[in-house]
């Protein structure tokens, strides 16, 4: 295995050092410019992660003209290791737990833990990369203009390996801090989904606490962190509502839809038309549709009116009628499994 695979630093050794004992307990012994050219570093570089493992007893140095060093029986060494380390983070767990007796002491109101209020311009969005970054498993996201998260926060994108679905309101759909975020979530696997009316901004980060902001039409005068369960529950409950009746729409084929329609291939054009209909069947204007899928106002619109000619609709509500009934409006990715919309 290789030792970029393995998380050495939770031993305390780094990387480099975890791949020299690697290498060590893989021979009967080294010296120090066999082991550098193992590890692909200059022999200052190897010999001074020689003397760490040395130092830990993970390996001894054998005496000679040239110094080798040999691995030390991994079971052993590495459990002592581990359990000093145990050790040391029990000790942490402990600070950590009279830490928090402290700041219970002095937060007043907040000792309960069931709400923080942050009022200043800097608080809500310093809290929120905080509960993102802090976030293991899912977060969960309702979107509404205006928006008052700054761009720095806006840039932190959520840890490898969280779920993170989004349901943003269509006609907040048109700027460029709510496409840019959006596109950076689905593109770490995020799902979203859009819908005419949000009832108010919320995050929830890992079902345990939610971020709104305390006057739903003036989120900039403040927000709150609710961490009490009941209400946490209570928020999850109502974004799960939200989310059932949102439309699921797609960003991950915007850039393979961005070229011209001249030379695309007829299932290209159909797959357009078909994301360019789910979006407009939401209540999207032309605009908005043109930036997500990054074509001109023109294509959008030549597209809707071939679709409506196709169907012979006369109206955008029989257009979206029509074409849910003739599938177009599934979510699928094999168009040949529906009508296609340029060939009826």
């Amino acid at each position: 295995m290789d030792a970029t695979d393995i998380p050495w630093s939770a031993t305390g050794l780094d990387p480099l050092s975890g791949r020299v004992l690697e290498h060590l307990m893989a021979v009967r012994s080294a010296d120090r410019d066999e082991v550098a050219s193992a590890a692909g570093v200059p022999p200052a570089e190897a010999e001074q992660a020689l003397r760490l493992l040395t130092d830990l007893a993970l390996a001894s140095r054998i005496g000679g003209a040239v110094p080798r060093w040999a691995a030390a029986p991994p079971r052993p060494s590495l459990g002592a290791l581990l359990a000093r380390r145990r050790a040391e983070l029990a000790q942490v767990e402990a600070l950590a737990e009279r830490l928090f007796e402290v700041h219970e002491a002095v937060s007043g109101p907040r000792a309960a833990d069931v709400v923080e209020v942050l009022k200043s311009e800097d608080e809500v969005p310093a809290r929120y990369r905080q509960l993102l970054m802090g976030s293991t498993f899912e977060v969960l996201h309702l979107a509404k203009p205006p928006y008052v998260t700054s761009a720095s926060a806006e840039a932190v994108g959520v840890t490898p390996g969280v779920r993170m679905r989004s349901v943003y309101e269509t006609d907040g759909f048109t700027d460029a801090v709510s496409l840019t975020t959006a596109l950076r979530g689905t593109g770490q696997g995020g799902k979203l989904r859009l819908t005419s009316q949000i009832p108010v901004k919320l995050v929830i980060f890992d079902r345990a606490a939610a971020l709104l902001p305390i006057w739903g039409e003036r989120p900039s005068a403040g927000s709150v962190v609710v961490h009490s369960p009941a209400m946490v529950t209570a928020l999850v409950a109502l974004f799960e509502s939200v989310w059932q009746r949102a439309e699921p729409v797609s960003l991950t084929r915007r850039h393979d839809l961005a070229d011209a329609d001249d030379g695309l291939p007829a299932s290209g054009r159909d797959l357009r038309t078909r994301e360019i209909l789910r979006m407009m069947a939401v209540g999207m204007k032309d605009e908005t549709i043109a930036r997500i899928l990054n074509v001109s106002r023109r294509t959008v619109q030549q597209h809707i009116s071939d679709a409506g000619a196709v169907l012979g609709a006369r109206t955008r509500f029989q257009m979206a009628v029509l074409a849910a009934k003739q599938g177009w409006l599934s979510d699928q990715d094999d168009t040949a499994q529906q009508p296609a919309p340029g060939s009826r």
